[in-house]
């Protein structure tokens, strides 16, 4: 899941551009992306995303990956983030291969 205030609009999106080799590559899929939110409590930031694995190991050889790598270099550039890796979703299986 991340929490995200982008500082840099245009960059930004060659962030999103940099991330779909490899969360195609690890079978990622977004469950959130964006949206209208309304924060009820606490502090938050301006976008939500929350993309599943097929499990953990997954997400976090996606993390690690040399092209996420690349992509979280202008991620950095172009926001403030927060990333974080949870396990336990039960919302529904993988989508088909």
């Amino acid at each position: 899941m991340a929490k995200v205030d982008i500082t840099d609009p245009e960059r930004y999106k060659d962030y999103v551009a940099a991330t779909a080799e490899p969360f195609a590559e690890y079978g990622a899929w977004f469950l959130v992306r964006g949206g209208r939110h309304q924060l009820l409590d606490g502090l938050g930031r301006q976008r939500y995303v929350v993309i599943a694995y097929r499990d953990v190991e997954t997400a976090r050889a996606c993390y690690f990956s040399p092209g996420y790598q690349r992509a979280r270099a202008i991620r950095q550039s172009a926001s403030v983030a927060d990333l974080v890796l949870i396990s336990g979703y039960t919302g529904r299986e993988a989508p088909p291969s």
